[in-house]
């Protein structure tokens, strides 16, 4: 709520839950998943200059996030499972 001269107004908001959901949530099924999160040459590159495995993994899935939905959760280290399993 904002307060403009002792009058408060209400939050607007700009998208609904639904829409809010379908632009930020993270994929679930195979199709999304492959289209959004495949690397490329120069991602796989990038990738393999970290020194450890859980590094690379962690790098890999950042970079992903980023791309999309173009920002990490509250907690990146919460990663869905079905999206870490991906790339095996």
């Amino acid at each position: 709520m904002f307060s403009t001269g002792g009058h408060i107004l209400p939050r607007r908001t700009i998208l609904t839950r639904r829409q809010q959901a379908r632009l930020l949530d993270l994929p679930t099924d195979a199709a999304s998943l492959h289209e959004r999160y495949t690397l490329d040459d120069f991602d796989l590159e990038q990738i393999k200059q970290r020194r450890r495995p859980h590094n690379k993994m962690g790098f890999a899935l950042q970079l992903c996030a980023l791309r999309y939905p173009g920002r990490l959760g509250p907690v990146p280290a919460l990663c869905p499972a079905h999206v870490a399993r991906f790339g095996d």
